[in-house]
């Protein structure tokens, strides 16, 4: 943050540092909150039920303890980071709680979480792994039946034009950080990267309004500045799962470089797709959750029939991201036992070979004790690629 911060800044500061402050004060005052672990949930059908949308997540300071004796360690640590801090009451002003099939370890958990945890509302969203016709038949079924659950726990229906009116809110809240991210075109970028990973975090645990206005004076904030606090540096991509913390973006910021575009689960990744309007809503939400999220969970057929050519159909849009953001190297950060993203890191290296873009594949476990170790690694690299 810079030295000159401003309220707005400071009011995301403190958000992030007692994330769920103002979801737990909503709470109090009635407000139903479901809780989500991944981007493959259907925010907009929790908004069309008058329910707020909550994304859990972990913390990398505190040591995984009550999780691990429910949860098996082999599990993907930042899943079990969330699980611990769950099972600790971090969330207990949560009205109920959605998993989707996101991993094997979200599917396999679920009976974990639905046993140990005291919310009266609990869904499983099955999502297809495959992007075929009979696919999205298949999940508008599922989201049928997630929207048939929330109405029975709601004690009312939830309408077509309820689902559109949520659609329209959640396509503008993308459309603003879309807005966000253009100024990290900029060399140096009018925002850095642990900033934007600031505001997105909190976003995520307020209510679709609040934090649509939030971003509104985020980006009337920056649009302000007559030229950028950050100084000229290699303009690094983020690739991999979710990174909902600033440590490691700080990091590589501190070491010179500024973190400029990404391809991770709550940044580019889940911001960019938006959903059809004017059609079936529950049909275009089907696309755009299973088709438009570009994550290596879900297979898509190789047209090209060669592994050149379905590589670059499978991560093209890294390609595309890195073009347009202008960068220098790429990190691709991969939480250990994190099945999808592991088995794809041979074909992850191939395509940034292949588009020229040098790359650091890291490693990790979901804690800020490894900290020392990356800062070695990721200022090898700045200095290689400086």
């Amino acid at each position: 943050m810079s030295d000159n911060q401003n309220s707005i800044f400071n009011k995301i500061e403190n958000y992030y540092e007692d994330y769920g402050f103002r979801a737990k004060g909503l709470a109090k005052e009635g407000k139903k909150f479901i809780g989500y672990v991944c981007s493959f949930v259907p925010l907009e059908i929790i908004t069309a039920a008058g329910c707020l949308p909550f994304r859990v997540r972990g913390n990398i300071h505190e040591p995984i303890t009550k999780g691990d004796a429910l949860l098996e360690t082999i599990v993907c640590p930042y899943y079990r980071s969330v699980f611990d801090l769950s099972v600790k009451g971090k969330y207990d002003f949560l009205s109920g709680l959605v998993i989707p099939h996101g991993c094997d370890s979200m599917v396999r958990s679920y009976s974990a979480w639905s046993y140990s945890l005291p919310y009266p509302y609990f869904h499983f969203v099955n999502i297809p792994s495959v992007c075929v016709e009979s696919s999205f038949e298949f999940f508008g079924a599922e989201l049928n039946t997630f929207r048939k659950s929330l109405e029975k726990f709601v004690g009312k229906a939830i309408t077509d034009e309820d689902l559109a009116r949520a659609i329209r809110i959640h396509n503008e809240n993308r459309d603003k950080v879309r807005a966000l991210y253009e100024f990290r075109k900029a060399d140096p970028p009018f925002i850095s990267g642990t900033e934007l990973t600031m505001v997105l975090t909190v976003g995520s645990s307020l209510p679709i309004g609040e934090y649509n206005a939030l971003l509104d004076q985020v980006l009337a904030e920056i649009g302000k500045r007559k030229k950028s606090h950050l100084n000229q540096g290699p303009r690094i991509f983020m690739d991999g799962a979710c990174i909902d913390n600033i440590e490691l973006i700080k990091l590589v910021e501190e070491l010179g470089a500024n973190v400029v575009a990404d391809t991770i689960c709550n940044g580019a990744r889940d911001y960019f797709p938006r959903v059809d309007e004017g059609g079936n809503p529950i049909d275009a939400l089907a696309h755009r959750y299973l088709d438009k999220i570009n994550c290596p969970k879900t297979y898509r057929e190789n047209k090209a029939g060669t592994f050149e050519g379905d590589i670059a159909s499978r991560f093209g849009d890294i390609g595309a991201y890195a073009q347009e953001f202008k960068v220098n190297g790429a990190i691709l950060y991969v939480y250990k036992y994190c099945d999808p993203f592991g088995f794809e890191v041979p074909a992850r290296k191939a395509y940034y070979q292949s588009i020229n873009v040098p790359l650091l594949h890291l490693e990790d476990v979901y804690s800020a004790g490894t900290m020392g170790q990356l800062r070695t690694r990721v200022q090898a690299f700045l200095e290689m690629i400086g």
